[in-house]
């Protein structure tokens, strides 16, 4: 009898298992909440910009620590506090976080982000009422255009966006929280190591928008909040290492008009170690720089600094020739206008292009 019950049980095995694993599979289903609690859910989102870590001209990119919170509310994760015995509860780490929390949140994207970056800290509450509270640090590497043309007098505004990923507008919104960017600007005057080598750091705010994204099918309408850094370059480098010495030396070639206008062997050598000087100036200029379609204003510098030592050659031949066909007297009066010509042209074009580029 008792064999006969033993085979009678295994042949419905398959049956009892599903009957007590069918509530334990709906329960896991039901805990996960995929979906947000709202139609739309309202996301504030605070941002807090912790350091600065690198700017990087050459790449158009920047890599910051940034740390976000976001807060919203989800009646399904209300809980009485008194049952339970805590005021709150907390989901810190990524074991927690992932394997342990079982409500929702949105997947914060950046947009212009570079490779997957790292997050070092993330930290979730749940209060009795269902307000969830998120917090997370990260490293980002972000990718941004950069505007050079004022270099090195140049500010620029260094963006992230950041959506809910997977979540349209209809779904998600969010929505700017300012309440930590005064903190920010109060700790990035504390803490120097907020602004890095030759920027200063000049403001941070967020505002918030749509963009039509497009996972797959059609575009969508998603929200987006847009994190911009006002930064500004610190020129007192590039002004006392390239432009002045720059100047001198392009002041120092103008000694070939005190030169023999005879003495054409030795002018022209002065004339061409200028122009191979200002030539290496541009390699070292154009190797921290990127492939730009327009000219900067230390490019214009440059440029006309390399005309004008080309226009002391052709004025050396010029007065060479002169002098050698006789009119010493012309070749000579030739070189004393260029020792004021030369430098007042000069400098006035280098105003004009300040002019026009800085102000």
């Amino acid at each position: 009898m008792f064999q006969i019950l033993l085979r009678r049980i295994s042949n419905h095995l398959p049956q009892f298992l599903l009957l007590f694993a069918f509530p334990a599979v709906l329960s896991a289903i039901d805990a996960g909440m995929p979906n947000p609690p709202g139609h739309p859910t309202v996301v504030r989102v605070d941002l807090f910009l912790a350091d600065i870590i690198n700017m990087d001209e050459l790449n158009e990119s920047f890599e910051i620590e940034l740390i976000l919170a976001a807060t919203w509310d989800d009646p399904r994760l209300a809980f009485d506090s008194e049952a339970e015995g805590v005021g709150r509860k907390i989901y810190q780490g990524e074991f927690q976080f992932n394997e342990v929390f079982t409500g929702w949140w949105p997947q914060f994207l950046i947009l212009n982000e570079i490779g997957s970056g790292d997050t070092n800290a993330i930290k979730i509450e749940v209060y009795p009422d269902g307000a969830v509270r998120y917090l997370e640090q990260r490293n980002v590497t972000l990718e941004t255009p950069m505007s050079l043309k004022r270099f090195p007098f140049d500010e620029q505004t260094l963006k992230a966006y950041i959506i809910a990923f997977g979540d349209g507008k209809r779904e998600v919104i969010l929505e700017a929280d300012e309440n930590l960017l005064s903190p920010t600007d109060q700790y990035s005057k504390n803490n120097r190591k907020v602004n890095i080598a030759q920027w200063d750091l000049k403001g941070i705010h967020v505002e918030a928008g749509d963009v039509e994204y497009r996972y797959y099918g059609e575009d969508q309408k998603v929200s987006q909040l847009i994190l911009s850094v006002d930064m500004k370059r610190k020129s007192a480098n590039i002004i006392w290492k390239v432009i002045v010495p720059l100047i001198i030396l392009v002041s120092m070639m103008w000694a070939v008009f005190w030169m023999n206008t005879d003495d054409l062997p030795d002018r022209l050598n002065i004339s061409f170690i200028g122009i191979l000087t200002i030539v290496a100036y541009q390699f070292l200029i154009d190797g921290n720089m990127p492939r730009i379609s327009y000219f900067t204003f230390t490019d214009a510098v440059l440029l006309f600094s390399f005309v004008i030592m080309v226009g002391t050659i052709f004025q050396s031949l010029i007065v060479y020739n002169l002098s050698k066909n006789g009119r010493q007297a012309i070749a000579h009066r030739i070189d004393v206008i260029s020792r004021c010509g030369f430098p007042i042209v000069y400098f006035l074009v280098l105003l004009g292009c300040y002019l026009n580029y800085i102000r």
